[in-house]
């Protein structure tokens, strides 16, 4: 089992980390997909909806009128699984009214909140970085099937601060969390993720969850549920 020390802080990651991929892409893409085009219709003269329209606009070179065409480029970012910021926040209002309606519960693994609720207890600061926006990460942990989980964090990331293939953004939250590198540990099932924490200095685990994408070779420490990691000299 993997065991880190000396840490302050826990970043994870949520697709395949904390929750199933299938969740994600079986249940809250296909509900975003579906009710796209009436949410957006019906709330485009709202400020945040209208602002999110004129940024799809402008990266598709598309008329800030052409409502159609924004749509379409929307629905074809969902089906390509762009981690545009535009989509990810619309996205995120759109599933809230799903969340509060009952339509679904967020998977979260059984091993999650009682482990998280271990680590609260050891005095560790929890923090979500996720494609997905701030609001849909909120949403996602008060809403999930264990419960509302939101109190356990004390904060969350999303693409606004940073791809999160690219160091750049982890020296971001590391200067955020005004903590050294080295103090923070990340958790996320994607390689390319782990390679740019890593690369600046966070402590970093691999999860291998049921459904992720088998990993062949890395040199990162792995585990397949929160259980297995072990903390020491927190």
């Amino acid at each position: 089992m993997p065991s880190f020390s000396g840490l302050k802080a826990i970043v994870t990651d949520i697709e395949g980390t904390t929750s199933s991929i299938s969740f994600v892409h079986d249940v809250l893409f296909p509900y975003a997909a579906e009710h796209l085009e009436d949410y957006v219709k019906a709330h485009a003269q709202e400020p945040a909806i209208a602002k999110i329209l004129n940024e799809v606009a402008e990266i598709g070179e598309l008329s800030p009128s052409d409502q159609s065409g924004q749509i379409a480029l929307l629905l074809k970012w969902i089906r390509d699984d762009k981690k545009v910021t535009a989509l990810k926040s619309l996205q995120g209002y759109i599933w809230e009214s799903g969340y509060r309606r009952g339509a679904y519960q967020a998977h979260v693994y059984a091993d999650v909140a009682p482990q998280l609720r271990q680590w609260k207890q050891q005095k560790l600061q929890l923090y979500v970085y996720s494609s997905g926006s701030v609001l849909a990460q909120k949403l996602f942990f008060e809403f999930s099937q264990a419960g509302n989980l939101l109190a356990l964090f004390d904060g969350h990331f999303d693409t606004t601060i940073g791809a999160k293939r690219e160091m750049a953004s982890y020296r971001a939250i590391s200067e955020q969390l005004a903590l050294e590198p080295e103090r923070i540990l990340f958790l996320s099932d994607i390689v390319a993720e782990l390679d740019a924490a890593a690369s600046v200095g966070f402590q970093v685990c691999l999860l291998e969850r049921p459904g992720n994408a088998p990993v062949a070779a890395t040199a990162f420490p792995r585990a397949e549920s929160f259980e297995q990691i072990t903390l020491e000299s927190v």
